[in-house]
C-alpha cells in the first residue's frame, strides 16, 4: 500500500469544503472529514464528496459500549468511506465489535484504525488529567498492540511513534499520522509534530495535514509540496 497525504477538511459547511476542493482541478486528494463538518452537514456530505471521486477518511473517533459501536460502524460502512476510526482506549472487545459491524455482507469494508493518544496529549496532561502514569510511548505501543490483536488495520499516532509502531506491530500495520507541519510553519496546538519529510523517513504510511494546506495562500501548491516531501 503506497504512502499518501490526507487533507484534513476541517470546515464547518458544505459551501466551504466545496470551495476548497474546487481549487483542485487536476487531482482528487484523499480527504479527512471530521466531526465539525460531519455534524454540520450530516452523512450527505460524505456521499457528495465521494461522488466527486475523492477517497475519504471519516474521522469520528467512536468510543462507546461494544454493541453501540458495532451498530454505528454498520451505518458508516454503508457510506462507502475508505477509512474510519475509533479510540483504542475503548477496549479490545469494542474494537472487535467495530470490525464486525463495519464488515459488509460481501466481506468488504473500509480500513479501520484506532486512535492511540491524541497529538495534543503530552506526558504531563496524560498523567494529570487521565491518571495514566506510564510513559506515553509505552501507552501508545500497548494500545497499538491491542488494535492489532483486535484485527484492525492500523493506528492513528504521532509521527514520532510511527517507526516504533511498525517495530512492534509489523510493517504492514498502518500508521496514520497527524501532527505534521512544514519546517517553516506554525505548530498551532499540536505538541508532538514532525515535517512531511521526517514522517516519511520514520515510516508513516499516511500523513494527515490540515492548516498547513487549508490555510495556505496557495492550497494546491501547499498540497503538492506535502506530496513531494512525503511521497517523493
Amino acid at each position: 500500500m503506497g504512502k499518501d497525504v490526507i487533507i484534513a477538511c476541517d470546515f464547518s459547511s458544505a459551501e466551504q469544503v466545496f470551495s476548497f476542493l474546487d481549487k483542485f482541478t487536476d487531482k482528487k486528494p484523499f480527504v479527512k472529514i471530521g466531526m465539525e463538518l460531519f455534524y454540520a452537514e450530516g452523512p450527505s456530505i460524505v456521499k457528495k464528496i465521494k461522488e466527486r471521486g475523492h477517497k475519504i477518511f471519516l474521522d469520528l473517533k467512536l468510543h462507546d459500549i461494544p454493541n453501540t459501536v458495532k451498530k454505528s460502524m454498520a451505518v458508516l460502512s454503508n457510506l462507502d468511506v475508505d477509512m474510519c476510526n475509533l479510540h483504542a482506549s475503548g477496549t479490545v472487545n469494542m474494537m472487535k465489535a467495530a470490525l464486525e459491524g463495519l464488515t459488509r455482507p460481501d466481506g468488504s469494508r473500509p480500513l479501520l484504525i484506532a486512535v492511540t493518544q491524541l497529538t495534543s496529549t503530552d506526558q504531563e496532561s496524560m498523567e494529570n488529567d487521565l491518571l495514566i502514569k506510564e510513559p506515553i510511548e509505552k501507552v501508545v505501543m500497548h494500545y497499538a498492540k491491542n488494535a492489532k490483536a483486535a484485527g484492525l488495520d492500523g493506528v492513528v499516532c504521532s509521527p514520532l511513534e510511527a517507526g516504533k509502531v511498525h517495530e512492534n506491530c509489523g510493517k504492514d500495520f498502518l500508521t496514520v499520522t497527524p501532527g505534521v507541519r512544514f519546517a517553516d510553519g506554525d505548530i498551532g496546538d499540536q505538541k508532538r509534530v514532525m515535517t512531511p519529510a521526517e514522517a516519511k523517513k520514520i515510516g508513516s504510511d499516511y500523513i494527515v495535514v490540515g492548516r498547513p494546506i487549508t490555510a495556505a495562500d496557495d492550497v494546491v501548491a501547499a498540497y503538492n509540496r506535502c506530496v513531494e516531501e512525503f511521497v517523493g
